[in-house]
């Protein structure tokens, strides 16, 4: 019996040794991401302290339920509500490196466009670069977050989008469809072109777009471009709508004759201009401003 404990003792020991061999040989398998820039970035495991520096990738890490591991956000990451009480950096473009580094975080996500990444990476910070620009992108920039962050089904929130676009879509009825829709960004004027996120999204909603896909995403357009093109619909938010019908010949367009214009509130502004998790919620809205501004000129 003596002897059968022994070798049981020496087995056991035998196999704590290989497992801790097998640690040693075999940690726990590092995290790989390629970025937007095409940058492999290595973690040793999922960030627990991140700082955004672009509101859609705030409002993704949110969106995927990760919140919590939010320790600082740019200036103009304002959603969910939670966010606004972080410590903010600055601005996305140029934040305040001193102020990313003392929120020591272990990763920093950014829009490729940052012009902070190499400084911060010159530091030692682990940086990823990420900039959503059309719908497509958006369902795979959720997927890299939630890789990233070790979510399991990050593309659940891309279905929840998906569907609430085709729900906004299917509630427009046949007669407001091929509404001619100016849909304006800024003041410049810049407008959301057929290329944009936005300009995908009102081609879903089965209305056209003035400004065409060869002028790029968010072009700045000679005001008389819109005035030749006489749409049947503006969209602009409030603050940007100021002005806007003294701009030579504004006042002639049959939008601004019938009174065709969507005034959106700065929230609602800041949410349609963001491609993100609440893009379904802009589809929505941009479908009632199509449905209370036009039904009524399509009534028989």
């Amino acid at each position: 019996m003596k002897t059968l404990s022994h070798r049981w003792i020496h087995r056991v020991a035998a196999s704590l040794a290989l497992l801790a061999l097998l640690v040693v040989l075999n940690p726990a398998r590092a995290l790989q991401l390629t970025d937007d820039r095409g940058v492999t970035i290595t973690l040793n495991a999922a960030p627990q302290r991140i700082i955004s520096l672009l509101p859609s990738l705030t409002e993704m890490v949110c969106a995927l339920d990760q919140c919590q591991r939010l320790v600082g956000v740019d200036r103009y990451s304002n959603f969910p509500q939670t966010v606004r009480a972080l410590p903010q950096v600055g601005g996305g473009l140029d934040p305040s490196v001193e102020a990313v580094v003392a929120l020591k975080p272990d990763v920093v996500l950014m829009a490729i466009s940052s012009r902070a990444g190499e400084r911060l990476e010159a530091l030692g910070i682990k940086v990823v670069a990420l900039e959503p620009r059309t719908h497509a992108d958006v369902r795979r920039v959720l997927e890299k977050v939630g890789t990233l962050l070790g979510v399991v089904d990050a593309q659940r929130v891309w279905r929840e989008i998906d569907a609430g676009v085709l729900a906004a879509a299917q509630s427009l009825s046949p007669a407001v469809r091929k509404t001619r829709v100016y849909f304006e960004v800024n003041s410049g004027p810049y407008a959301a072109g057929e290329s944009s996120f936005i300009g995908e999204t009102l081609t879903r909603l089965g209305v056209k777009n003035i400004v065409p896909a060869s002028l790029g995403p968010f072009p700045k357009l000679n005001p008389e471009f819109v005035v030749r093109a006489n749409p049947d619909l503006i969209m602009v938010g409030d603050t940007n709508y100021i002005g806007m019908e003294q701009r030579p010949g504004w006042s002639s367009m049959r939008a601004m004759r019938e009174k065709h214009v969507c005034l959106f509130s700065p929230e609602q502004a800041d949410m349609l201009v963001r491609p993100g998790p609440r893009m379904a919620e802009g589809a929505r809205i941009m479908a009632r401003c199509v449905t209370d501004k036009m039904a009524a000129s399509h009534t028989p």
